[in-house]
């Protein structure tokens, strides 16, 4: 299988090519544009190393994301970053790629914080490893974490090791009714003492809070927080990961704020769902208010990404400062230098 991808990766630089990386087609949506010959994955599968005593499991790009975490459920531990599925054919490189991570992630740290090490194919079709012998490149970056959320614009993801977390021992969700203002500040205020906090949500006045970890540390949030149980707390928080919650229904286009956790609320005159303590904020909006939307979560210390849905002309991402948009074209360039993957998928 290397040698096939080796063999498409080197006719498409020397013809000038492009080639569009893709496992499962899940996150297809997320990003700009598409380009190029399509170059799939989903046949370079197999875990190739997992050691529980180790926290580690080592997979191919192509990879079920299902099959990983079954493996991982056998012996009671998990991703810890909670990545979305959205969608039956979600593989382990496009998780990676994606960078995207759920409701955990504010508490537990984002894919990036979870990849150990990496191998990849770059624009002359060889494999590079990074990670347990690093490999770094002249500016000196963790290639490895670099990737995640590249969305393989820098090379095609043969195989990634990652960390995994055990599952906590109890696990519960508490609901509270408050406006918005108020979330914010009991999220921050909450956030800053010795609660196992792992997930928060604020919608339609109300905020719900899950608490997991040792029983006993469970049990003395519950008494110490109040609240109400939420009844079917797991299908609550796989719907707002997999963004299935009645918030996120219908063809409005969807906004991803994040912001620091401490922001006020941002008035559009239009619903949001807040996450992650605070620090993201989903948002509904028509994509001609990109500018008014951006500029006030800039002056927020922010950014703003068209995440799904909408006129993609005004920029999915957060236009870039000159010098970090400078350092992006030196990493493209020392990766990918006839530019054939996923050219246009990021800006």
């Amino acid at each position: 299988m290397i040698e096939q991808f080796r063999d498409r990766v080197r006719a498409a630089a020397a013809s000038g090519g492009k080639l569009r990386i893709r496992g499962g087609g899940t996150k297809d949506w997320h990003g700009q544009s598409f380009e190029g010959e399509l170059l799939d994955t989903r046949a370079y599968t197999g875990i190739v190393d997992y050691e529980p005593t180790e926290l580690v499991i080592t997979a191919r790009c192509g990879t079920p994301l299902a099959e990983i975490e079954a493996v991982l459920a056998e012996r009671n531990q998990m991703l810890a970053f909670e990545p979305p599925y959205f969608g039956i054919g979600a593989t382990f490189g496009g998780v990676v790629a994606a960078g995207l991570s759920g409701p955990r992630r504010a508490n537990s740290g984002a894919v990036r914080d979870f990849v150990l090490g990496a191998k990849l194919m770059d624009g002359k079709g060889e494999v590079l490893g990074f990670g347990g012998q690093v490999m770094k490149n002249v500016a000196g970056y963790d290639v490895s974490r670099l990737l995640a959320g590249s969305l393989g614009t820098l090379g095609l993801l043969l195989e990634m090791s990652v960390k995994v977390l055990p599952r906590p021992f109890a696990e519960t969700t508490l609901r509270f009714a408050m406006s918005e203002p108020e979330a914010i500040r009991k999220l921050n205020e909450w956030g800053g003492q010795p609660l196992p906090l792992s997930g928060s949500c604020w919608v339609d006045g109300v905020l719900a809070l899950r608490l997991s970890g040792a029983q006993a540390a469970v049990d003395a949030a519950v008494k110490s927080l109040g609240g109400e149980p939420m009844p079917d707390a797991d299908g609550f928080w796989v719907g707002v990961r997999e963004q299935r919650h009645a918030f996120f229904a219908g063809d409005a286009p969807l906004w991803r704020l994040s912001l620091p956790s401490v922001a006020a609320p941002l008035a559009f005159g239009s619903g949001q769902l807040i996450e992650w303590g605070g620090a993201q904020r989903w948002l509904r909006a028509d994509a001609a208010r990109a500018g008014e939307i951006r500029r006030a979560v800039a002056a927020a210390g922010g950014h703003a990404t068209l995440f799904r849905g909408g006129d993609k002309a005004v920029g999915v991402f957060q236009p870039l400062a000159p010098p970090v948009a400078r350092i992006h074209e030196r990493l493209k360039a020392a990766f990918d230098p006839a530019h054939i993957f996923n050219p246009g998928r990021m800006y």
